[in-house]
C-alpha cells in the first residue's frame, strides 16, 4: 500500500482503534481473570449447591412425613369421637 492510500484511509483506522480502545472489545487476562472471580462469588452468593439442597430436600420430607402421620392421628381421633 502506498502512502497515498495510507493518508486515505488513516482517519477510517484511528475512527476503529478508538472504538475497540473505547468499547473494551479485547480483553486483558487479569481483567478476565477478575471478571471470572466476580462471576464465582456472584454464584456462590445467589446459588446453592447440590449436597445443600438434597440435604434440605430430605429434610422436608421428613417434615412432611411427620405432618401427614399427625393428620392421620387427628383424623382417627376425628372419626373415633363421632362414631
Amino acid at each position: 500500500m502506498d502512502k497515498e492510500g495510507l493518508w486515505k484511509y488513516a482517519p477510517v483506522l484511528l475512527v476503529g482503534i478508538a472504538l475497540i480502545f473505547q468499547y473494551n472489545l479485547f480483553v486483558t487476562p487479569e481483567r478476565l481473570e477478575q471478571k471470572h472471580r466476580e462471576i464465582l462469588q456472584e454464584v456462590s452468593t445467589t446459588y446453592i449447591t447440590k449436597e445443600h439442597y438434597k440435604e434440605q430436600y430430605d429434610e422436608i420430607k421428613v417434615q412432611l412425613n411427620d405432618m401427614q402421620r399427625k393428620l392421620d392421628e387427628i383424623y382417627k381421633i376425628v372419626i373415633k369421637e363421632h362414631q
